[in-house]
């Protein structure tokens, strides 16, 4: 086999490659001889019928089968043996081939930049942490308690009211006709919530135990039966009981009736979640402040074909021509992603199987009940599998270069994080880029780099 580089410019490389005809038999010949042991033809027992037989019956197939492939190991052979780095899949362009010639084709290849890498030293960033002050503390603690109210019977005399708890039994129509999920037995619900249906609650306001009372309400637009959605239904409701709120008070007793071991587990746990849902943002903060030092510090040119599909990954108008906003996001994504594979390539971080392991043990851990779910979900999308491993990729990349980078620590009250937080979200609002999250977890697009 022969290599030659026909051209080059910029990242786009084009190799001419020529196999030898005598190379070609051989393959065609080892081929029809694999085709002896499974061609059953009618007048010759199987595994005897002449290869000049099978080339004659089917000569045209075996010598595309054996030219596809021969196509395939010639053009990573090449790309090996020049040690290119190839962005996207190569395309071939078949110049001369033919049974008894050379097979003579070029490859175009979009190639990967050359990264200089800038010493980590050079950059730096602040990460925070958060000081939960006692009131504050105190003040998700007692939210907690009038959240999980009590209930207890209301006086028989007394009418019902907003924030009371109304137990009813119904049975309901539309159109005068019975319909799936149309009664139901001690149906419980707090005024004011409106979770049943609109305006259903405020039509059980002064009411007493015992009464009945009809309710007119509107089912809603995602009813899953679809001829019920939008429909006007009539609801015959007979009232089991009144009870009206009972603040709980904050003890031992309540901690365990809300899943806690005591009150001090309580309180850890309340402190711990606060914490987390402020430093998860302002962690997105912190990443970001990264990220936009790598990229200014680093002149790359982007291949076309990388940004070209990252704009139709994300576009949600496949016919509709990318702005000029929409191709310059693309490409600062692919230009980061790029960054990121060369500091993790450079650092020999590479991501196990068991660590993708433990990260979905994690996700059914947080869903109790649906673990079978959860595995099922990875076990039938591979594609989400990569996604989790590019996304732990990513992970240990920041991690390396937190600990390399000068990383200032900053601790911040809850009042002092919710105006970085709300100031960053602003300041990017007007740049048109994603507002940080509690668990943000945009990516740059690391996982759509393809090295060979």
């Amino acid at each position: 086999m022969k290599i030659e580089v026909q051209s080059k410019k910029g990242l786009q490389t084009t190799l001419s490659i020529i196999v030898d005809k005598e190379e070609i038999k051989k393959k065609l010949d080892l081929r029809l001889r694999e085709l002896q042991n499974q061609v059953d033809l009618k007048g010759f027992r199987k595994g005897k019928v002449p290869p000049l037989v099978i080339k004659n019956q089917f000569g045209k197939a075996i010598y595309g089968e054996v030219i596809d492939k021969l196509l395939k190991e010639s053009t990573t052979k090449a790309i090996q043996d020049k040690k290119l780095k190839v962005a996207g899949q190569p395309k071939i362009d078949l110049k001369t081939f033919g049974e008894g010639k050379d097979l003579n084709f070029e490859v175009q290849l979009d190639l990967l930049p050359e990264i200089k890498l800038q010493p980590l030293n050079k950059f730096s960033a602040t990460a925070y942490s958060i000081k939960i002050s006692k009131e504050e503390l105190d003040e998700r603690l007692n939210n907690l308690t009038k959240e999980y109210k009590s209930f207890e019977d209301k006086k028989a005399e007394n009418k019902s009211a907003i924030g009371d708890q109304i137990v009813f039994d119904y049975n309901a129509k539309v159109d005068n006709k019975d319909f799936e999920g149309s009664t139901g037995k001690g149906v419980a619900i707090e005024l004011g919530k409106d979770l049943f249906l609109k305006d259903f609650d405020k039509q059980l306001v002064g009411i007493k135990k015992g009464e009945k009372k009809i309710v007119t309400s509107v089912l809603p637009p995602n009813h899953p039966k679809k001829e019920l959605a939008n429909k006007k239904a009539i609801f015959e409701c007979l009232i089991l009981n009144v009870k009206e709120p009972k603040e709980s008070k904050l003890n031992e007793e309540f901690a365990k009736k809300i899943g806690a071991k005591d009150l001090e587990d309580l309180t850890k746990k309340v402190k711990d979640q606060v914490s987390s849902q402020y430093v998860a943002a302002l962690d997105g903060i912190t990443k970001k402040e990264i990220l936009d030092q790598l990229e200014k510090s680093h002149k790359i040119e982007v291949p076309k074909n990388l940004i070209d599909n990252e704009v139709k990954s994300f576009s949600n108008q496949p016919n509709v021509k990318p702005d000029e906003k929409s191709i310059k996001a693309a490409e600062q994504r692919i230009k980061l992603g790029l960054i990121l594979n060369e500091y993790g390539e450079k650092n020999n971080i590479k991501v196990s199987q068991d660590e993708i392991k433990i990260e979905i043990q994690k996700q059914v851990k947080s869903m109790p009940g649906q673990e079978k779910l959860v595995f099922d979900y990875y076990q039938k999308n591979p594609s989400a599998t990569q996604h989790l491993q590019s996304s732990l990729y990513e992970q240990k990349i920041l991690t390396l270069l937190k600990s390399k980078i000068d990383l200032k620590k900053k601790e911040l009250s809850v009042k002092d994080a919710e105006k970085i937080i709300t100031r960053f979200n602003e300041t990017n609002k007007a740049k048109n880029s994603p507002k940080i999250k509690k668990n943000d977890n945009k990516s740059p697009s690391t996982k759509k780099i393809s090295k060979k």
